[in-house]
């Protein structure tokens, strides 16, 4: 049975690769306008300032190369709280703007199929300085968090809706990553599916290089239950849904 299933899998991973895309039939060739590369936010919404690169204070970071020998998988948290220049610095360094182009955001710290950028982060903030406990979303465009909701037992809901991980839970912060696909479907039709997935693996691998610049650590997450914590961010699942989280804390 399993070696059924990882060939019909394999089958359908080069059937996607292998697809010939009719680029002159997307919706892009059709002249249709570029989808936003930020989700609208409530004007009533609490915002919360970010500090700025200049306003950093998070010590000296390491070299590449020592960032690159030492990056893991963590497991194990303090119970030390982030501060908000460590958390500011942690979302710069996964969906941050390094310019603007043409009224567009284009060229963030990421890489990203095309420029599209179909991803959503939204931080499970538990023990972060100066940061009310709940679920926020990082606005890149003015480099700050937005809070999206707040409610009873929001951790042991987040352990649950992924399958009783219960490191998560003892997490400072839990970046959750939610992909709206139709920004890259708007360029690369079916082929979208596919670089999506590399997309949010830029992302993660980012936030374990900036994690050890601050002597923090994070462990990326694919196990859950996507139902389950689709309705626990309020996303409906089919135009935004999860894709991919990492919780992170201090480490020693």
């Amino acid at each position: 049975m399993a070696d059924s299933l990882t060939h019909k899998a394999r089958m359908l991973l080069k059937d996607t690769i292998r697809k010939e895309i009719d680029f002159s039939k997307t919706d892009q060739s059709r002249g249709a306008e570029q989808p936003s590369l930020q989700k609208p936010c409530d004007p009533r919404a609490k915002r919360i300032d970010l500090p700025t690169i200049a306003e950093w204070s998070i010590g000296k970071p390491p070299d590449l190369v020592s960032a690159l020998f030492n990056r893991q998988s963590r497991r194990t948290y303090l119970p030390k709280p982030l501060s908000i220049d460590e958390l500011g610095f942690l979302l710069w360094g996964t969906q941050g703007i390094r310019e603007h182009t043409e009224g567009r955001l284009k060229y963030r710290i990421v890489p990203s199929a095309g420029a599209c950028h179909p991803l959503e982060t939204y931080v499970f903030c538990f023990r972060v300085k100066d940061v009310p406990p709940g679920v926020y979303r990082y606005l890149p465009v003015g480099h700050e968090l937005a809070l999206e909701f707040t409610e009873d037992k929001l951790k042991e809901k987040l352990v649950k809706a992924c399958l009783k991980q219960e490191f998560i839970g003892a997490a400072a912060a839990v970046f959750v990553w939610a992909a709206l696909p139709y920004r890259t479907e708007w360029r690369y039709s079916l082929a979208a599916h596919r670089v999506i997935l590399l997309d949010a693996g830029h992302v993660c691998q980012n936030l374990y290089l900036a994690c050890e610049a601050i002597e923090a650590g994070c462990c990326a997450v694919g196990a859950y239950d996507q139902e389950a914590l689709d309705r626990l961010l309020r996303v409906d699942g089919e135009n935004e849904f999860v894709i991919y989280l990492a919780p992170v804390g201090k480490v020693q």
